[in-house]
């Protein structure tokens, strides 16, 4: 007897027999590919290093900078183009446009500085999370109490051996107190005169490139070598926050870098008078009276618009009293008064203390003396 298939029958079997196939095809396809991964050659974490010439990497990332590649990815650039010369695979393969998300800060958000990334971004590629960690602090400590551009960033283009030519002139110089883009940026902007737009600003930031990008091959040459060793300490400020915001009393806060250039210190407000006249020059003025008790007035004077920042320190170098927190003043002249009190309230002891000013790149220390 001949078995018969109905129409519906031979449909159903010639679906699964499809679905089978493809499923085969697709398994085969897989397999291919498993194949072809697990015959690729994988370089293990962490990345090849060798010794760098600092100098070669800064005039390579000053290139980069002006070359579309901006501040995070020439910074990271400059270094990893001279590890392809000097150890090709695995570094030949590495793009250096994955850093270019944090130009400006992270995409012109003014946060972390690119350089500071992208720098970062090359020392954990070649360390281990646990030797990162001090070699990263010790790089962006050194970029908040750098006076920045360095000698040597400026003197490089003065001599003429950048690649780029954009701005041969030295640079004024600032400490910007912070590793955020948009403070260091707006410190140098304030004490320069100049606008963000501005070529001189855009040349700034190429030689900063530059300069992360030698202090980071310092600071791993050193490392690889064996002899580096941390000198980066927190500020007496950040130190001086933590005693209370730390981890020993309210444990609200978390952070390595000073708080004040961009907030102020909360505990410090004092009342800032302008007293009138014209200002020729820099000055912080003897407090009076003086022996005091228990308070006491402080005048400085400004002959341009600038950020101030005056406080009070004691015999052993103790922050005190924050007066003035890099706040923003006019040219003129200018009085505040001291009461005699620590930033968290409290009436000080008789003794030797120290009114110490900063504004742009002048600073001044007063002896003042307080007797109960």
């Amino acid at each position: 007897m001949e078995n018969s298939v109905t129409r519906k029958e031979f449909l159903l079997k010639t679906s699964k027999a499809a679905v089978g196939a493809t499923a085969i095809a697709g398994l085969s396809s897989l397999i291919t590919t498993a194949s072809t991964k697990a015959n690729a050659k994988v370089t293990p974490w962490p990345w090849p290093y060798t010794q760098l010439d600092p100098e070669a990497v800064r005039i390579q990332a000053h290139y980069l900078y002006w070359n579309d590649k901006d501040c995070c990815s020439g910074t990271f650039g400059g270094i990893t183009s001279a590890l392809v010369t000097a150890l090709g695979d695995p570094w030949t393969n590495l793009p250096l446009e994955i850093m270019l998300y944090g130009r400006g800060g992270g995409n012109a958000w003014g946060v972390l500085c690119g350089c500071l990334n992208g720098a970062a971004a090359l020392i954990s590629l070649v360390t281990t999370k646990a030797q990162s960690g001090p070699l990263i602090s010790e790089l962006w400590g050194w970029y908040t109490q750098a006076e920045l551009p360095t000698d040597q960033g400026n003197q490089v283009a003065i001599n003429g051996q950048y690649l780029v030519h954009n701005y041969d002139q030295e640079l004024l110089q600032n400490i910007s107190g912070s590793p955020l883009c948009h403070a260091s940026v707006t410190e140098w902007c304030i004490a320069a005169n100049k606008k963000v737009s501005d070529m001189e600003r855009k040349e700034r930031c190429a030689r900063i490139t530059g300069d992360v990008a030698v202090k980071t091959v310092e600071i791993l040459n050193a490392f690889f070598a064996g002899t580096f060793t941390s000198t980066y300490t927190d500020p007496a400020t950040v130190t001086a926050c933590l005693s209370c915001h730390g981890s020993a009393v309210f444990n609200n806060v978390m952070t390595k870098m000073n708080c004040e250039p961009c907030h102020g210190n909360p505990h410090g407000a004092s009342s800032v008078a302008e007293i009138g006249g014209s200002a020729a020059s820099f000055k912080l003025s003897q407090n009076y009276p003086n022996p005091f008790n228990p308070s006491t007035k402080i005048q400085f004077s400004l002959p341009q618009t600038e950020k101030v920042k005056l406080e009070i320190y004691d015999i052993q170098g103790n922050l005190v009293k924050s007066l003035v927190d890099y706040d923003l003043y006019q040219a003129g002249n200018y009085e505040v008064m001291w009461d005699g009190k620590d930033n968290h309230g409290r009436q000080v002891s008789s003794g030797i203390y120290f009114a110490k000013m900063h504004a742009g790149k002048f600073a001044q220390t007063k002896k003042m003396n307080l007797v109960k």
